[in-house]
């Protein structure tokens, strides 16, 4: 079922950018400056894009500086979870350590305990 409605989705997606294309076909010109800025620098490169690709250009770098930003805001919360996740692994190895001593002192002391010689 959840198969079935993720593929309605992913098809009315795909058909509302298609829609969305075919109403935005019209060329325009994308300029790296603005005309007086370019004037002044000399950098007068332009080019001539249907619209749609101007706007899915725009959605596509809105989400990967939206990634981008996400993964560095969170490089302090891995950092902590990475020290949290090493002190566990210490503590368990420790704890490890702790009762294979521990068994080993029962085995022994239940050993002591048997070979003493009886007091009768």
């Amino acid at each position: 079922m959840i198969r079935y409605l993720r593929l309605v989705v992913i098809g009315l997606l795909g058909l509302s950018l298609l829609t969305v294309a075919l109403a935005n076909r019209a060329p325009v010109e994308v300029r790296l400056l603005p005309g007086d800025l370019a004037a002044l620098t000399g950098l007068t490169w332009a080019m001539e894009l249907p619209l749609f690709l101007v706007i899915f250009a725009g959605i596509l770098a809105g989400v990967l500086i939206g990634f981008v930003w996400e993964w560095l805001r969170e490089t302090g919360i891995r950092s902590t979870a990475s020290a949290k996740a090493r002190e566990v692994a210490r503590l368990e190895r420790e704890l490890a350590a702790l009762r294979g001593r521990n068994d080993q002192g029962e085995q022994d002391d239940v050993l002591a305990l048997l070979d003493r010689p009886s007091g009768k």
